[in-house]
């Protein structure tokens, strides 16, 4: 059974940093792409950011130049490194991704608070 764990999500005070991780486990299949959503109370889940399997990245304009998307294929692992972070950045931050056989997977969030 496949399953997306995140952690790192805390409270942080604006103009701070947290890194996320993102672990992938019982993974059959390789990955493509792996992604970072978003959503709050009332809001639809929304793509903060992605990243290909060759590394090409892709990013809101909400948090370009402030947040950073990598991977490790080998451990299936993907991170999130959120700098300058702002009130607005607080959501529950969930990972995805998707297999070569079209397969698509969710972790079940992590939430990040930032304090103004």
């Amino acid at each position: 059974q496949v399953q997306l764990v995140e952690s790192g999500g805390g409270l942080v005070q604006a103009g701070g940093s947290l890194r996320l991780s993102c672990a992938g486990s019982g993974i059959i299949f390789p990955l493509n792409t792996m992604a970072w959503y978003r959503q709050t109370p009332g809001s639809e889940r929304e793509l903060v950011t992605s990243i290909t399997r060759g590394g090409s990245t892709n990013y809101a304009d909400s948090v370009k130049g402030r947040f950073t998307i990598s991977r490790d294929n080998a451990k299936n692992t993907v991170y999130l490194q959120m700098s300058s972070l702002k009130p607005e950045d607080t959501a529950v931050y969930y990972c995805n991704a998707g297999d070569v056989t079209s397969r698509a997977y969710w972790g079940k969030g992590t939430l990040v608070t930032v304090s103004s």
